[in-house]
């Protein structure tokens, strides 16, 4: 699979958030905003990286090669801070979305998030600020279990068989996006030994001593040959699909880092970043 030439492409200069190596087991502990406790994570080292925009090149990228791709799609709904019309409205149009951008036989949706960095402040429940730390949501053991324990919710165990991949919809709710955009790793720059093993554990208001979920994450580490790309001005109609787990084992593209950066190309006037990202399991015959 041929990388991406990137020479010709405009780029920001970025210090990214890495996660520094540790001798024992990496942790993350994310607590609800309203609790005002921030996330305790592992130590980060800020490393001097490129990000090169990838919008001139855009229909270059795809899923299976560099792990994501832009994808055009203006949605009908609006509302995104309801979550429960979330559930019931927007969860449908992105799995359509995303069974004709990609041809899998099913798609479902399990989960998003909201992310604004204003209305985070504000401690609004059900609102995160933009990460800032690059990651990637699976693992080599996360991803099948998760996919597995999705299945079952769904009473769809009869594809448990079938190739899977859990893939991230991450959408602009204003635009354009100018202070906070989302950089994501080409996966053919990244090795398995770039990713660190990481516990997650989420926990709810009404406890903040016992986690409610626990489940396993990527952590990245610095390599200087990643190589991260951004969509310049991401607007609601352009949709990212990321990729972050695939069963597939064949040199396609599997883990995929990401993250927030704060852009220093950023306008002084701008409006704050507000995003949606769906998480789903795609199923292929």
């Amino acid at each position: 699979m041929a990388s991406i030439d990137e020479s010709k492409l405009a780029h920001v200069a970025v210090e990214l958030a890495y996660t520094m190596p540790e001798d024992g087991p990496a942790r993350v502990r994310v607590f609800p905003p309203a609790s005002g406790r921030e996330i305790e994570r592992p130590p980060r080292e800020r490393t001097p990286m490129p990000i090169f925009d990838c919008r001139p090149i855009a229909d270059q990228l795809n899923l299976d090669e560099a792990g994501f791709e832009l994808v055009s799609h203006r949605s009908a709904f609006s509302d995104f801070y309801d979550s429960d019309r979330v559930r019931a409205e927007y969860y449908p149009e992105v799995e359509d979305l995303l069974q004709a951008a990609t041809g899998a036989l099913r798609v479902i949706v399990f989960d998003h998030n909201v992310r604004n960095q204003p209305r985070s402040d504000r401690k609004e429940v059900g609102v995160r600020e933009p990460v800032d730390g690059a990651h990637n949501d699976y693992t080599v053991s996360s991803g099948p279990r998760r996919v597995r324990e999705i299945l079952e919710e769904n009473d769809s165990m009869d594809l448990a068989g079938h190739h899977a991949a859990l893939i991230n919809v991450w959408r602009p709710i204003v635009g354009p996006v100018q202070d906070r955009p989302l950089a994501i790793c080409d996966a053919r720059s990244a090795k398995l030994e770039d990713f660190i093993p990481t516990e997650i554990q989420h926990f709810l208001e009404d406890d903040l001593e016992t986690p409610h979920l626990i489940g396993q994450i990527y952590s990245f580490r610095h390599n200087p040959d990643h190589k991260w790309f951004y969509v310049s001005n991401m607007r609601p109609g352009e949709v990212m699909l990321l990729k972050c787990y695939d069963s597939a084992n064949d040199g396609r593209a599997c883990f995929t880092g990401h993250t927030g950066f704060i852009n220093p190309d950023c306008p002084d006037e701008f409006i704050p970043r507000e995003s949606i990202e769906a998480r789903t399991v795609a199923i292929f015959s």
